[in-house]
């Protein structure tokens, strides 16, 4: 196996072998395969050795169930091995996981049987009476935390017969059970923006938002033929059902949603005055995003309070161009939208992120400026590319009339010519020096340099060579610190000692 010959025919010999293994054994080995080939995550021995403890149909843990991690490894027949660094079980090779999933038959719905046992161990009733104060998971309950993250995951992969009814027996009690509160916890870390730690427990959470959450199809329906819940309700941080699937990306549960007449497909959340569109654009949802432009009472440009941002805005500075595309084909779009926190557009957000294809498309249009100048930093899109290095874009940008090569930015009166060499982007200098209406000698504001010094300082030799063939290029010129291109160029201590501050543009999720 080693050497790579056979590999098949030993693992079909060994599987033949497992298979056989009297009492128990057979039964065990299996069931390891299955949680260490399906899970979400490699699980830890003790997390693995809980899972293969759960009884099915039991109101509790049985310690006496729990496997000895000698048996269940042995029980494998070498198919599996504990990685000592992690505690984690792994299969014995790569090629062992090609071959069992190969075998459709191997195993019965395994997602179902996973969430089974997630399912079961969350209705545990030592689970159910942990308190919501918990920030974590008891040691004594090693699975508390996968089950509580993934549950979800295995069952929108497919869940039938008990695993169903557990789920609904489940999620009707989810909104006082300590896994929503490890959930979002860990959504949290995950996203900061979210701001679960702002509140000590979770509180209008219920059964239809946390199967909108994951997206499980047969639950959602299931809870909506009850007719229990309002449909529009939100939870504590301010989103619907409908929201969270479309976050998400799950198109059956919003196509389930959307034809509801009791469903407000425009309401927003509260937290961040963002609609289902907004959310399922700004992540690139394609199929959410149609279904829900397909809908003559949804706005196609909602402006959020949160960032004064449409859903065009946050597909394009997300690079989502499918989701562009179908936004620009609507007359109702704006697709010069100018945020008032930076006061940049869709394309400055595009250009500054490299996203060549959504440029193009912005540039097609004719009520584009090509040119805007942000509020924030006084950057064009121009500027923005040239010193983020994008080079495609410099190049559709600079084949325009009505952009200006040579503009200068309010913070530090710099040009796109400054920051590209400043950053060592060796193709766009030179772009921008065959250009007769671009200054290759201008000084910035703010630290009185040329282009040839922040080169300099900065180590870029292809750049001060490309410089230096300019006669108009000083190479004498005192910047603010008395220090003359030249000297840095000679000055080995100078070469990558002194950088500009990085400028932190975070984008607003």
């Amino acid at each position: 196996m080693t050497q790579g010959n056979g590999l098949g025919d030993a693992y079909t010999a060994t599987l033949g072998r497992l298979k056989a293994q009297k009492g128990n054994k057979s039964v065990l080995g299996l069931k390891v395969l299955m949680w260490v080939l399906y899970s979400e995550r490699p699980l830890r021995t003790e997390e693995l050795r809980h899972a293969l403890g759960v009884e099915i149909g039991s109101t509790d843990l049985d310690p006496e169930n729990v496997p000895a991690l000698r048996t269940l490894v042995a029980s494998c027949l070498g198919l599996v091995t504990v990685e000592a660094s992690s505690s984690t079980v792994r299969l014995v090779h790569f090629t062992l996981q090609e071959h069992l999933l190969s075998d459709p038959t191997l195993f019965h719905s395994p997602h179902s049987a996973i969430a089974e046992v997630c399912l079961t161990y969350l209705l545990f009733k030592c689970v159910c009476d942990l308190p919501l104060a918990l920030h974590s998971a008891p040691a004594t309950m090693p699975l508390l935390e996968y089950a509580s993250y993934y549950w979800g995951e295995h069952a929108r992969r497919g869940i039938i017969g008990n695993a169903k009814i557990l789920a609904l027996r489940f999620l009707d009690r989810l909104n006082e059970h300590i896994s929503l509160k490890l959930l979002f916890l860990r959504r949290c870390r995950d996203s900061f923006e979210r701001g679960f730690d702002k509140w000590a427990e979770p509180t209008g959470f219920t059964g239809l938002h946390g199967a909108a959450f994951f997206g499980i199809v047969e639950i959602v329906a299931a809870i909506l033929e009850m007719k229990r819940s309002d449909l529009n309700a939100a939870d504590f941080l301010g989103d619907t059902a409908l929201i969270l699937a479309a976050e998400r990306g799950h198109e059956g549960v919003v196509k389930m949603l959307l034809e509801r007449e009791d469903v407000d497909p425009d309401q927003p959340d509260s937290q961040h005055d963002q609609t289902p569109l907004v959310w399922a654009a700004q992540n690139g949802h394609g199929e959410v995003v149609k279904m829900l432009l397909n809908r003559e009472d949804v706005n196609p440009d909602h402006i959020d309070t949160e960032c004064d941002e449409t859903p065009l805005s946050w597909a394009a500075k997300n690079g989502h161009e499918g989701v562009v595309k179908m936004l620009l084909e609507r007359e109702d779009v704006n697709p010069d939208h100018i945020d008032t926190e930076y006061g940049r557009t869709p394309l400055s957000w595009a250009a500054e992120n490299g996203l060549e294809g959504v440029v193009k498309m912005l540039l097609e249009r004719e009520d584009v400026n090509p040119d805007h100048v942000d509020t924030k930093y006084g950057q064009t899109p121009l500027g923005w590319a040239a010193e983020s290095g994008h080079e495609g874009i410099v190049k559709m940008l600079l084949n325009r009339e009505d952009v200006n090569p040579d503009h200068l930015d309010t913070e530090y009166g710099r040009t796109p010519l400054l920051w590209a060499s400043e950053n060592g982007h060796e193709g766009i200098v030179k772009m921008l020096l065959e250009r007769e209406d671009v200054n290759p000698d201008h000084v910035d504001t703010f630290y009185g340099q040329t282009p040839l010094s922040w080169a300099a300082k900065n180590g870029h030799e292809g750049v001060v060579k490309l410089l230096l063939q300019r006669k108009d290029v000083r190479a004498a010129t005192l910047d603010n610190e008395h220090q003359a291109p030249l000297s840095l160029v000679l000055s080995e201590e100078y070469a990558g000692a002194v950088r500009m501050p990085e400028r932190h543009n975070p984008i607003p999720m």
